[in-house]
C-alpha cells in the first residue's frame, strides 16, 4: 500500500505532455519500412484517471466526446468489457477518447457520478453526461454508442 501511494505522488509530480506537444496531437505516421513501435503516451486515446483535478481536466474540459469507464479490478465483467470498449475507441481514430476510473482509487468520482454497479459507461461530451449504460455490451452496441456520442 505504501509502495501504491509513493508510486500515485511520484506520477503526479511528472509532467503530462511535452511542452511542444498537446494532449490531443496527432501521432507520427509510421515507419517507411513498416516498423510501427512507439511509447508516445500522447498517441494513446486511453488513458487512466489519475485523481479528481486529471479528471476535470482530461475529461470535463476537454473539447473531443469522452467515454469512461468505471471499473474495478476485482469485477469480472469489467474485465471483458475494458479491452473491448478499448478497442472500439481506438477504431474511431481519435474522433473519442476513453478515460478508465477505478472505482476503489477514485470513490469520490463514482459517487458524483451515481455509479451503482460496475462496469458503468459514461459518454461525455462539453462536461456533460449524455448517455450511460451498466453491464457488458457487444461490440455492436458499443459501435452504436459510440456513433451516436460523436455524431456519426
Amino acid at each position: 500500500m505504501a509502495q501504491r501511494l509513493a508510486l500515485q505522488r511520484l506520477l503526479s509530480l511528472a509532467p503530462r505532455t511535452l511542452p511542444s506537444q498537446g494532449p490531443l496531437a496527432p501521432c507520427a505516421p509510421p515507419a517507411p519500412h513498416g516498423r510501427a513501435f512507439g511509447t508516445s503516451a500522447r498517441c494513446r486515446s486511453t488513458f487512466n484517471v489519475q485523481d479528481g483535478s486529471d479528471f476535470q481536466d482530461r475529461v470535463v474540459n476537454n473539447p473531443k466526446p469522452v467515454v469512461v469507464d468505471f471499473h474495478a479490478q476485482w469485477c469480472g465483467p469489467c474485465k471483458i468489457l475494458g479491452p473491448r470498449l478499448e478497442k472500439m475507441v481506438a477504431k474511431q481514430e481519435g474522433k473519442v477518447l476513453m478515460a478508465k476510473v477505478d472505482i476503489d482509487d477514485h470513490t469520490d468520482l463514482a459517487i458524483e457520478y451515481e455509479v451503482s454497479a460496475v462496469p458503468t459507461v459514461l459518454a461525455m461530451k462539453n462536461g456533460d453526461v449524455v448517455d450511460k449504460f451498466v453491464g457488458i455490451k457487444d461490440e455492436d452496441q458499443l459501435e452504436a454508442f459510440l456513433k451516436k456520442l460523436i455524431g456519426a
